[in-house]
């Protein structure tokens, strides 16, 4: 009993650090779409998912621990970090769009199947640049995440777990679930209409972003 009624007295923090993550996590953004396509191609789709979970517990514990306490991002930081989100999602969004203009459809759907293979270095560099140049992840992680973790005073910590977690079932989940369909969605019109829509999404997410500058 002495050992159960302390975790029954912190639970809430952790449970409500687990619902605010995923509650932030599952819109779908710059990182989650890029889970997606690396699960829907099936390359490197468990490294990208420990560098974005990790990328995550990062900015958690940074949040909670550090930038909470401060009062948040500073306005030039947080410029400057728009400004490196704005420039790579609008260059990623043009690479989708020109992946949506000229599809690999001379080949049929066997084209589909065999997608553009990517070096382990490759999907490291893409995994850690959709991670850390996403200015919704420090905002979403790093700002609002820690300044909620205030509400629980000395469970501020455990709150931090809880929303880690969250992050490690969002994207385990994701993962598992992109890897189980890439086969049975893998076809030109399915990859045309992902990259079709993940453009308007790099380009709507970089215009906003550039827009909350001024």
């Amino acid at each position: 009993m002495t050992i159960a009624l302390p975790i029954l007295s912190v639970s809430p923090a952790f449970t409500a650090g687990l619902v605010l993550s995923l509650s932030l996590i599952m819109a779908i953004g710059p990182q989650n779409a890029h889970v997606l396509r690396m699960g829907l191609q099936r390359q490197h789709v468990w490294l990208t998912i420990a560098l974005c979970v990790v990328t995550d517990v990062a900015l958690i514990a940074l949040g909670v621990l550090g930038l909470a306490q401060l009062g948040g991002l500073s306005d030039k930081l947080q410029g400057a970090l728009i400004g490196a989100g704005v420039l790579f999602l609008a260059v990623y969004g043009w690479q989708a769009f020109m992946r949506f203009r000229h599809p690999r459809a001379s080949g049929g759907a066997a084209a589909a199947a065999v997608p553009v293979a990517m070096t382990r270095r490759q999907a490291v560099l893409q995994a850690l640049a959709f991670s850390w140049l996403n200015p919704h992840a420090w905002l979403d992680t790093a700002v609002l995440i820690g300044t909620a973790s205030l509400a629980y005073g000395q469970g501020s910590t455990v709150f931090g777990l809880g929303a880690a977690t969250g992050s490690l079932l969002w994207f385990v989940g994701l993962g598992v679930a992109m890897f189980w369909l890439g086969r049975r969605l893998n076809s030109v019109a399915v990859w045309r209409t992902l990259d079709g829509l993940v453009a308007l999404m790099m380009w709507g997410t970089a215009g906003w972003l550039l827009a909350s500058l001024f």
